[in-house]
């Protein structure tokens, strides 16, 4: 009985200290696990704000390209209402000169007589019904060019601010439309059409969407130059069903093989002359496109055009 016992106990001391052992690897597991998921998750931030870097970096690299474009579409409304403004301060000196006339008469410190001749030998000059006519006209006419400035500075601004990441339910054709107006002088050159359809709301990042399709544009705009034996044609065409959103781009450019076309969405690979290109752009897309669930498809074929395919889930709800 006695060794019984002295076996019974033996076997539990020995059972008792497997399972603190196996108490203190597990916990010493647990904290390693930890460390490392801690450190995981540490790393993923680091890539995140990598990531908009880089998109801020591109968001740069465009309006350094956009510049030019820019200013002169700016400097055309700009030019007419300062030519207005000096127009309207002539016309105003000849209203001063009435006014300080009026006040003459009211203060008596001339004649009726002469007030009415002063008064007649101006409407000889020019018909006060003309000159309110022509003052009306030339604020109404800087004004017009003064929004049509706010409006371009303000797509500038909107492009240029950093992308939140924080997705809200809105209308992907205000960032189609966006950087169409964005990129008007750019694409000067080109026939442009459109075809828009009426889409369901979705929950997206309208800054990011915008910045997708400025992208795009500029690479079908590109592929487009110099071309020879027709007139270059963008056709921007914005479609959806019940269950995803289509937005694609599709260009008569010089097109690209199939050696190009399988690097495009390779960091830092371009086809664009030093200078004129970063490389990162269609990554970037690629990128921001995952972002929102969708996924990119482009064909091309060379000398015939190349059409880019965005398509993006209808998220109903916030994901």
């Amino acid at each position: 009985m006695d060794t019984i016992d002295e076996n019974y106990k033996q076997a539990y001391f020995r059972e008792r200290a497997a399972r603190i052992k196996a108490e203190q690897l597990i916990e010493d597991k647990s904290r390693v696990l930890y460390a490392l998921n801690e450190e995981l998750i540490k790393k993923v931030a680091d890539l995140e704000y990598q990531q908009q870097l880089f998109i801020q970096a591109d968001k740069m690299a465009t309006l350094g390209t956009l510049c030019a474009g820019v200013a002169h579409e700016i400097n055309n409304p700009l030019a007419y209402a300062m030519s207005n403004v000096e127009s309207l301060q002539q016309r105003m000196d000849g209203f001063c000169e009435l006014l300080d006339l009026n006040q003459q008469y009211l203060a008596k410190r001339i004649s009726e007589t002469n007030f009415q001749q002063q008064l007649a030998s101006f409407s000889e000059q020019q018909s006060f019904a003309e000159l309110l006519q022509d003052i009306h006209q030339l604020v109404a006419d800087s004004a017009e060019g003064l929004r049509r400035i706010n409006q371009i500075v303000g797509n500038l601004l909107n492009f240029a601010r950093p992308t939140t990441n924080k997705k809200q339910l809105a209308d992907m054709t205000d960032a189609v439309k966006n950087a169409l107006k964005l990129l008007k002088n750019q694409l000067k050159g080109c026939q442009l059409t459109t075809a828009i359809a009426t889409l369901p709301l979705s929950y997206c990042d309208l800054a990011t969407i915008n910045q997708i399709m400025v992208n795009i544009l500029i690479n079908a705009k590109h592929s487009c130059e110099e071309l020879i034996d027709r007139q270059a044609h963008i056709h921007v065409r914005v479609d959806s069903d019940d269950k995803q959103i289509i937005i694609s781009v599709d260009d008569n450019g010089w097109g690209m093989s199939e050696q190009v076309l399988a690097k495009v969405f390779d960091p830092f690979f371009t086809t664009k002359p030093v200078g004129r290109g970063t490389g990162m752009g269609m990554p970037l897309v690629y990128t921001m496109v995952n972002d929102h669930q969708g996924k990119i498809e482009i064909e091309s074929t060379v000398n015939v055009g190349t059409c880019v395919r965005c398509i993006f889930p209808v998220l109903s709800e916030r994901p």
